[in-house]
């Protein structure tokens, strides 16, 4: 059955793919993205232009998808950003600029997209096993951990307060994947697994996984702990 699904960072890396892989198999995919050159409008695929910084346009893509009477059955939140460095120099800034893409951003998107989302809906986070109590740890991820550690309490919050009318909320707490983002934070580190191989993992758990949870974040991950 086709579904409509919002896509973040949708420009490479995992949500390049996600959004490939759900074009593919028929579905309708808004894939948003500050740069969106590498996608390619379709019937299927519809490239918008958004920073998740900046409110405003997050405002107008709601107020589009509202007028055009588009009903979203998964919203995945896919943008992060990353720094990995020391926490002495990481200033107040750097902090800012993490947490605006990744706890804020995500947060706005997901209030203002909320009217439209189906009340069997599913809204995936994707975090990282850096977010997770007693995971393992990188040093020079300071910002970007913790981040991800709140988008997962407010992820099991959101699934709390919308237990009773939908949509769903879950999380997924990703181990290491081989992205450019990665690459250009941990030079010559080579992860496990390459975003050909996740992609289709949390597409299909957009799609089906509220089936089976509610307010979980599940490690995605073959380490340990």
């Amino acid at each position: 059955m086709k579904k409509t699904i919002v896509v973040t960072g949708a420009s490479k890396g995992i949500g390049f793919e996600i959004v490939s892989f759900l074009v593919d198999q028929g579905h309708i995919v808004y894939a948003l993205s500050r740069d969106i050159k590498a996608l390619v409008a379709s019937e299927k695929l519809h490239p918008i232009s958004i920073d998740l910084t900046d409110e405003e346009s997050i405002i107008k893509f709601a107020e589009q998808l509202n007028s055009d009477q588009i009903s979203i059955d998964a919203l995945i939140n896919n943008a992060g950003s990353l720094i990995n460095q020391s926490f002495s120099t990481t200033t107040k800034n750097d902090f800012e600029a993490i947490y605006r893409v990744n706890v804020f951003g995500l947060a706005s998107i997901t209030r203002l997209l909320l009217p439209l989302i189906s009340s069997k809906g599913h809204v995936v986070n994707i975090s990282s096993m850096g977010g997770i109590g007693g995971s393992s740890k990188f040093s020079g991820l300071s910002a970007y951990s913790s981040s991800k550690g709140a988008v997962n309490i407010l992820t099991e919050l959101l699934a709390e307060e919308y237990k009773e009318t939908g949509p769903f909320f879950n999380g997924l707490a990703l181990g290491a994947v081989q992205t450019e983002m990665l690459a250009k934070a941990f030079p010559g580190f080579r992860a496990p697994l390459s975003v050909g191989e996740i992609a289709p993992y949390i597409a299909q758990f957009a799609l089906t996984g509220h089936q089976f949870y509610n307010g979980k974040i599940l490690h995605v991950s073959s380490s340990t702990p």
